[in-house]
C-alpha cells in the first residue's frame, strides 16, 4: 500500500473505535504496537495512558518532540459511512484520530529513512479534551524524565483549505476559565418581597456587572478577552421567590495577567452587589487551560517546514488569533515550542465544525501532516 492508504486504514480504524479521555487503552495500545512494529523504543502508561516512543539516530545530543492527542468526545455520531463510530455515544469529533495517525505515519517514515541526527520523541498524549492529559504527562516526568529541546503539536481546522498551514509566535490561542457564583438570600412569598431578600434581582445586577470587565477592566489592545455568563438557576417558582441562585459561566483570554485580571474582577463585581443587597455569596474560578503562546523561533521553524510541504503561499505564519483552547499549552510552559493548525477544508469536503456529529477528518491532509512533521525534524535534525 502507499503511505497514504496505509495511514487512511489507521485514521479509519481509530475513527470506528473512540475512547473517551484517560480510558484510551486500545487506542494506546495501537499506537504502542505501531511504533514497536517500525523498531522504536516505547515507553507505555506515561500519566496514565500516554504513550511515549523514542527514536535514536547519529551521535548528535539533539532532540525534538512531537505531540499528538488520541481522546474522543462524547457525541453520537450520525455519519453514515463505513468508518463511522462503533461505540455509542462516543466519536471522534475533533479529528484525534487523524493527528494520531498522522503522527504515527511521520514515525513509520523517520525510522525507515534515518535522514536525521539527534533523537524524536513521539508524544501520544491521552485527554486533551478535559485540560488533563498534558498536566498527567508532565508531572509523570515527561520533560525531566526526557530532555527535548523543543516541542510541537498540530491540529486540524475546518474552514480552512484543506492542507494550508496556519499559525502564530506568542499568543495563538486563548486560556479557558469558567466561573460559578451561587448568591444565597433569604427567599419569601412572590406577594410579599418586602419580607425577605430576593437573589434573582441581585443575580441579574450582578450580570449586567459582569459585562463591565472586558469593557473597563482589560486593555483593548493588549488584553483582548471574553467573560461570557451562561447559566442562570433558581431554587424558586412561580409564587416563590428562591433563596439561591447559582450563576456560571466562561472566560478567555490571550495573556496571564488578563486571566488574573478577570479572576479578581469577578469577585470584586460579586461582591460589591451582594453587600449593596444584604446578601450572601460563594465564588469559585477554575483554569481548564492556559493560553497557548509560541516561541517565535520554533515558530519560524515551523513555517519554514510547512513552507518546504505545502509551498510558501500556503503558509499563514501571522495568522488572527483564536478563542478556542489547547491542553498543548501547559506543554509549551515548560518546553519551548509551536502549536500549527492545518485546514481541513472549506464546505461539504472538511468543512463541517469541530465537536459536531457530522464531523469527520479529512483523508486527503493526511499527507500534509506526516510530510510536515518528517520534514521539521529533517530541517531541525539536519545530518
Amino acid at each position: 500500500m502507499t503511505l497514504k492508504q496505509t495511514v487512511t486504514e489507521w485514521r479509519h480504524h481509530l475513527h470506528q473505535y473512540p475512547e473517551f479521555g484517560t480510558e484510551e487503552f486500545k487506542t494506546s495500545e495501537f499506537v504502542a504496537n505501531k511504533l514497536e512494529e517500525f523498531g522504536i523504543e516505547v515507553h507505555r502508561g506515561i500519566g496514565g495512558t500516554g504513550v511515549l516512543g523514542i527514536l535514536k539516530n547519529g551521535t548528535s545530543d539533539r532532540s525534538i518532540g512531537l505531540r499528538a492527542d488520541m481522546d474522543a468526545l462524547r457525541i453520537h455520531e450520525e455519519n453514515t459511512f463505513c468508518h463511522a463510530s462503533k461505540h455509542n455515544g462516543a466519536m471522534h469529533a475533533c479529528g484525534h484520530d487523524g493527528h494520531t495517525a498522522m503522527l504515527l505515519g511521520a514515525a513509520q517514515e523517520l525510522a525507515s529513512s534515518k535522514k536525521f541526527d539527534g533523537t524524536v520523541y513521539f508524544i501520544f498524549q491521552p485527554d486533551e479534551e478535559r485540560g488533563t492529559g498534558a498536566k498527567a504527562m508532565i508531572a509523570d516526568g515527561l520533560f525531566t524524565r526526557w530532555n527535548m529541546d523543543a516541542i510541537y503539536a498540530m491540529h486540524n481546522l475546518p474552514g480552512i483549505p484543506a492542507g494550508k498551514f496556519v499559525t502564530r509566535p506568542s499568543s495563538l490561542m486563548a486560556s479557558e476559565s469558567s466561573f460559578e457564583i451561587v448568591i444565597k438570600a433569604t427567599g419569601g412569598h412572590a406577594a410579599m418581597p418586602h419580607m425577605g431578600t430576593d437573589p434573582i434581582v441581585v443575580g441579574a445586577q450582578v450580570v449586567t456587572a459582569l459585562q463591565t470587565i472586558v469593557s473597563r477592566n482589560l486593555s483593548a489592545i493588549d488584553e483582548t478577552a471574553v467573560v461570557s455568563v451562561t447559566n442562570f438557576v433558581t431554587n424558586g417558582t412561580v409564587n416563590v421567590i428562591p433563596s439561591q441562585v447559582t450563576i456560571s459561566g466562561d472566560t478567555r483570554s490571550f495573556t496571564d495577567q488578563a486571566l488574573h485580571k478577570i479572576e479578581k474582577a469577578i469577585e470584586r463585581v460579586v461582591a460589591g452587589q451582594c453587600m449593596s443587597a444584604g446578601v450572601d455569596y460563594q465564588y469559585s474560578f477554575n483554569n481548564s487551560f492556559l493560553s497557548t503562546i509560541n516561541a517565535p523561533e520554533e515558530t519560524d521553524h515551523a513555517i519554514k517546514a510547512a513552507q518546504a510541504v505545502v509551498g510558501v503561499e500556503n503558509v499563514d505564519g501571522s495568522c488572527e488569533r483564536f478563542t478556542i483552547s489547547e491542553d498543548f499549552s501547559f506543554m509549551l510552559r515548560e518546553v519551548k515550542g509551536c502549536y500549527v493548525l492545518v485546514g481541513n477544508g472549506i464546505g461539504e469536503c472538511g468543512g463541517t465544525a469541530l465537536h459536531n456529529p457530522h464531523y469527520d477528518f479529512n483523508d486527503n491532509i493526511l499527507e500534509h501532516g506526516v510530510g510536515f512533521w518528517k520534514m521539521l525534524v529533517e530541517q531541525q535534525l539536519s545530518l
